[in-house]
C-alpha cells in the first residue's frame, strides 16, 4: 500500500513531503521518501491536503463507553479498544485502579487475553498498575478501602499473571518500604510515583531507587512553591523521570501546561486517564472504582467534588495543546513518540519511521481524523 502525496511527520517530528509504503503482511513502514515508485497492482491512496501523524498512545486509560478495565473481563477491553481506534487511539495500556488483589488478577489476565489474541481496533501494548501502592492522604478518586503498603511479592504474583505485560507500576515513595519496591519494580517495568504526600526529598530519594516516571503531573501530589518545590518541583528538576499531563482542561489550567511544556521538553506526555463515562452522555452517575462519579459540561467528579478522571481522549486533547499555544508538532510527540519512550516501546511505535509499525493517521488542517491505518 502506497500513501502519496502527503505531508507527514519525519522522524525527528517536522513535516515533510512525500509518500509512505506499508507493508500490509506486516503492518509495518516499508518505505519513506518523495515519488516512491509502485505499479498498477498496488493499492495507492492519494492524500493531497492532508497530514499523516503517527497513531497515538495511551498508556493511561481506566475506561470508556461504559466499560473498564477493573470489570476483569475480556469483553470490557475490547469495548475500549473498539472506541479508542475512532479517537485515533492505536496504542493503549488498560490501567488498573485501587481495587482486591483478584480484581486486579482477573483485570490483568483479561488484558493479556487481547495482547496475545488482539480484537479489533486499538492495541493492548501493556498494562498500567495505577493502585493499591498509594497513600491514603492523596487517594483522590481512589477506593481507600483497597489501599496497600508496598508490596513486591504481591506485585510480581500480578506480574507474572500478565505474563510481563505490566509496563507501569504506581507508588507513593514515602510509605515503608516504598524505595525497596522501587528498586524491585523497576527490574521488571517503569515505576511511577503516584497519589502520594512526598516531598522534593522524598521524591528524589524515590528517583534514585528508580522511579522514573509521574503519574499524571500536579494531581494527588505536592505542587511547586518556591520554598517547597514539591514532588512536581522534583520531576522539573530530574531529567530521568517522564511525566503523564491531563489536557482536557479541567484538571490543569493551559497557563501551567504551556510552563510544564516548557521546563519538561521531551518529557512531557499526554494520558487521557479516562473513565467508562468517556463516550457517554453526561449527566448520568457512572462507577469508578467502586464509587459514584458524576458529569457535567466534560468534567467528571465524586459528589465531593473531587476530580475523578477524564472523559477525554488524546485526539481532543492534542487539539486543546494547540489551541492553547503548543506547537502542533510538539503536542503530537507528547501523544504519540514520548508516552512509547516512556515504557520502552518507542522501537516498535510512536513515530513514522522505516520498520515501526504502520499506526498512522490521516488528518485534515484542523487535525480531525480523516483515515486510520492500523
Amino acid at each position: 500500500m502506497f500513501l502519496i502525496n502527503a505531508i507527514y511527520l519525519d522522524e525527528f517530528f517536522r513535516f515533510a513531503k512525500g509518500d509512505i509504503e506499508i507493508d500490509e503482511s506486516t503492518n509495518t513502514i516499508k518505505g519513506l521518501g518523495e515519488k516512491l515508485v509502485y505499479s498498477a497492482e498496488d493499492m495507492v491512496v492519494d492524500c493531497s491536503g492532508y497530514r499523516i501523524i503517527p497513531g497515538f498512545v495511551d498508556v493511561h486509560i481506566h475506561g470508556c463507553v461504559g466499560y473498564d478495565t477493573c470489570d476483569g473481563n475480556r469483553e470490557a477491553i475490547e469495548k475500549m479498544a473498539e472506541f479508542l481506534i475512532t479517537k485515533g487511539v492505536t496504542s493503549f495500556c488498560p490501567t488498573t485502579m485501587t481495587a482486591p488483589a483478584e480484581i486486579l488478577a482477573a483485570s490483568l489476565t483479561a488484558a493479556k487475553s487481547c495482547a496475545e489474541n488482539p480484537p479489533a481496533g486499538a492495541r493492548v501494548i501493556g498494562v498500567n498498575m495505577e493502585g493499591p501502592f498509594i497513600s491514603e492522604a492523596r487517594k483522590g478518586a481512589q477506593k481507600a478501602d483497597f489501599i496497600r503498603k508496598p508490596d513486591f511479592a504481591l506485585f510480581k504474583e500480578l506480574y507474572d499473571i500478565s505474563g510481563g505485560l505490566v509496563r507501569l507500576v504506581d507508588i507513593a515513595p514515602e510509605q515503608d518500604g516504598g524505595l525497596e519496591f522501587a528498586r524491585l519494580a523497576s527490574e521488571y517495568c517503569a515505576v511511577s510515583v503516584a497519589h502520594t504526600s512526598a516531598d522534593y526529598d522524598a521524591a528524589k530519594a524515590g528517583f534514585d531507587a528508580g522511579i522514573n516516571h509521574a503519574t499524571h503531573l500536579f494531581n494527588a501530589m505536592s505542587g511547586l512553591f518556591h520554598r517547597e518545590p514539591g514532588v512536581v518541583g522534583a520531576v522539573f528538576d530530574d531529567d530521568r523521570v517522564y511525566a503523564e499531563l491531563i489536557c482536557d482542561g479541567h484538571h490543569i489550567h493551559p497557563a501551567v501546561l504551556r510552563t510544564a511544556f516548557r521546563v519538561l521538553g521531551d518529557r512531557a506526555l499526554v494520558i487521557s486517564d479516562s473513565m467508562r463515562a468517556n463516550g457517554l452522555p453526561e449527566g448520568e452517575e457512572y462507577d469508578l472504582g467502586g464509587q459514584m462519579v458524576t458529569v457535567k459540561n466534560g468534567k467528571a467528579t465524586l459528589p465531593d467534588g473531587t476530580l475523578a478522571g477524564s472523559v477525554s481522549n488524546l485526539h481532543d486533547e492534542v487539539k486543546n495543546l494547540v489551541n492553547f499555544g503548543i506547537p502542533t508538532e510538539k503536542a503530537i510527540k507528547a501523544a504519540t513518540l514520548i508516552p512509547a519512550r516512556s515504557i520502552g516501546m518507542d522501537a516498535e511505535i510512536g513515530s513514522i519511521e522505516v520498520g515501526k509499525r504502520a499506526d498512522v493517521l490521516v488528518v485534515d488542517n484542523a487535525l480531525d481524523i480523516k483515515a486510520v491505518y492500523h
